[in-house]
Order: C-alpha cells, then sequence, then structure tokens
C-alpha cells in the first residue's frame, strides 16, 4: 500500500526546512490554533469501527443525484461565478480569472478506487469540461481535497498552484514543476495571475495526513480578493475562534464557503456541525453562505442529506442568505443565488 504513488510525498529538505520554521509547526508536527483532539477523549474506538464497518442505509443517498450541465468555458464575465461539483469541489470566474479549488474527479475519496466512493450522479464533471485553469488551490492534502488523479490530469492545464506549507511535495512528486507551486504559511498572502487575485492562508482548526504520520503538511483556510470581491474559501475546519479573528480582519465577505457536514460526536473539534457553520458565517459577516462537504461522499455516519437540512433550518433562524445549488449549478455572486431543496426530490432507486 505504501508504495501506491496516490499516497504522495512527504516533505523534504528545504521544504521540511521551511515547514520547520513557521510558528505554527512544534514537536516535529504542524499544530492547531487551539488544543484539538481529532478523536474525543473516552470515544469508544471499536464501537466506532464497527459503526464505520457496518454503515447505516441512510448514510448514501437512495437515489441518482440530480445535477445541471453548465458549460464551465462560457461562463458570464464580470462578478464571481461559483460552481459546486459536490463535496468540497468547485469552480469560481471572475472576469477572466478561473480559480478551481479542491478538485477530486477520480470518483473517489481514497488512495484506491473501491473504496470511498462517489454517489451515483455526482461524477457528471471531470477535468476535460474545465476550461484552461489560471490557478487552483489545495486546502490540505486529505484524499478527499486533493487528488492523485485529477493533480495528474490537470498538470498540464492548469497554470499555478497554490496550498499549504508541505502540500507542494505531494504535486512535485506527481510530476507538477515546484516554479509553479506557491506554499503558504498561515497569515501569508501571494499575487496570483499577474495580480488579478490575492490569495491569503489563514487558520483552520483541522489536521492533514495521508499515511501513517499526521500533521507533515499545513491545512488552511484562504481568503481570496479579486474584482473588487472578497470571498472565504474554508477548506476543513472544527468550529473555533479563527472565525471571528478573520471576519474582523477581512470581512464582511461577500461570500463564505463553508463545510457543513462529515461531522460526528466523536471528533466534534475538525468538523463542524450545520448549526455551527452559520455561526461561523456570522462570526465572518458573510453576505452569502454556499455549505459544501457534503453531497459527494460518506465519510461519517449521519444520513446524507441531514447537513443540508439542517443548515437551511439554522440558517433561516439565524437571518443568513444560504445559497444550495445543484451539482453544476452556478451561484452568482452578488446576484440571483439558487436555494431550490432539491434534495427532497431524490426517491428510491
Amino acid at each position: 500500500m505504501i508504495l501506491l504513488p496516490a499516497i504522495g510525498k512527504l516533505p523534504s529538505g528545504t521544504r521540511l526546512e521551511r515547514n520547520r520554521r513557521s510558528p505554527h509547526y512544534a514537536e516535529n508536527s504542524f499544530q492547531n490554533p487551539v488544543s484539538t483532539e481529532l478523536l474525543r477523549k473516552g470515544a469508544p474506538f471499536f464501537k466506532t469501527l464497527w459503526q464505520f464497518m457496518n454503515k447505516p442505509k441512510d448514510t448514501a443517498p437512495p437515489g441518482v443525484l440530480p445535477s445541471v450541465r453548465t458549460d464551465l468555458r462560457n461562463l458570464p464575465s464580470g462578478g464571481p461565478v461559483v460552481v459546486w461539483f459536490g463535496h468540497s469541489s468547485y469552480f469560481i470566474k471572475v472576469n477572466d480569472l478561473t480559480i478551481l479549488v479542491d478538485p477530486v474527479f477520480s470518483g473517489h475519496a481514497s488512495p484506491v478506487s473501491f473504496y470511498g466512493r462517489a454517489f451515483p450522479g455526482t461524477d457528471v464533471y471531470g477535468v476535460s469540461d474545465l476550461p484552461d485553469v489560471d490557478v487552483v488551490v489545495i486546502t490540505h492534502d486529505h484524499y478527499d481535497h486533493l487528488d492523485y488523479k485529477t493533480m495528474r490530469q490537470l498538470a498540464p492545464k492548469a497554470r499555478y498552484f497554490y496550498t499549504s506549507l508541505g502540500v507542494g511535495s505531494h504535486l512535485e512528486y506527481w510530476g507538477i514543476e515546484g516554479s509553479r507551486i506557491t506554499e503558504l504559511d498561515w497569515g501569508e498572502s501571494a499575487s496570483a495571475s499577474g495580480g488579478a487575485a490575492t490569495l491569503t492562508a489563514m487558520p483552520a482548526r483541522h489536521f492533514s495526513g495521508r499515511g501513517l504520520r499526521r500533521g507533515q503538511t499545513l491545512w488552511s483556510s484562504f481568503v481570496l480578493k479579486t474584482g473588487g470581491y472578497c470571498l472565504f474559501l474554508g477548506g476543513d475546519s472544527g468550529y473555533g475562534p479563527h472565525f471571528k479573528g478573520i471576519g474582523d480582519q477581512y470581512g464582511p465577505f461577500d461570500l463564505a464557503i463553508l463545510e457543513c457536514g462529515q461531522y460526528n460526536e466523536n471528533w466534534p473539534d475538525i468538523h463542524m456541525t450545520p448549526e455551527e457553520t452559520v455561526t461561523a458565517a456570522l462570526d465572518l459577516g458573510a453576505k452569502l453562505l454556499l455549505p459544501v462537504h457534503w453531497g459527494k461522499f460518506t465519510l461519517s455516519l449521519h444520513p446524507w442529506d441531514e447537513p443540508v437540512r439542517r443548515i437551511v433550518k439554522a440558517a433561516a433562524i439565524a437571518g443568513v442568505p444560504l445559497t444550495t445549488p445543484l451539482i453544476g449549478e452556478p451561484v452568482i455572486v452578488g446576484g440571483a443565488f439558487p436555494r431550490e431543496a432539491w434534495w427532497e426530490g431524490v426517491r428510491d432507486r
């Protein structure tokens, strides 16, 4: 298994030296901004393992998920247009700038094709559907955010890759030239595509790792400023005070893209519940919330559509504008945005 190229390569040499100089690196690992347990103390390990081996039927949808076929090469110019591909993969176009975030098009969220398969109907887009990509953003190196097959396909099609400290080691191992990779520590910014956009890496409350060693690369959220707009690209994160700090420093945000799924009572620090996602959006000063990290893979034990049902209710109570697009349905920031409860129409196979 360790010989699989999909696992990637840990940082070494000058990349490892830079990691060690980070103020967020200690005891041979990157650290979270606040005390964080990957697994709740006292969580029943073997019971949880048994639950994962015998997942409830409703963790996957009963039928094929609907989608919209959008011509990604002919999206309108002007303000940001966002197209969600399911889970945490999405495409952003602002004027003539194209940005791709955490793309996973292989059909599975693991190093092997038979585990972590995508839900039926969710694999309707691939690299061949994309126009040339100016900027690829990788928030962290987990398999459901960084996909070997997709990166190999993107290598000749994408210009530049922006990611967290250390993650470039995987990309370079897979054939992407180091000159096209920019790694950022929390608080560091980079100008992208000739100044058309600025990306700033910010904290997230999570972890990293594609093998047995965790924390060897950094995990981040990103602030994206482009075309007079400010977007928050959340990556994966448990709830914490960093959201208020980011909101105070960079907010309000025209759009916040935040995780709302794959939570569990046994790992409350590293993923948010839908209600916490709404609170995070309020902390950020989000004018619009796009919930992601659901709708494509089963990575927890909750019903497949529970995240969106709960966040719709929580957002309505809090008065947070929420968009719930189908896979492939454009969200126009500052304009019309979809909010149909399409998951209610998914029927038994």
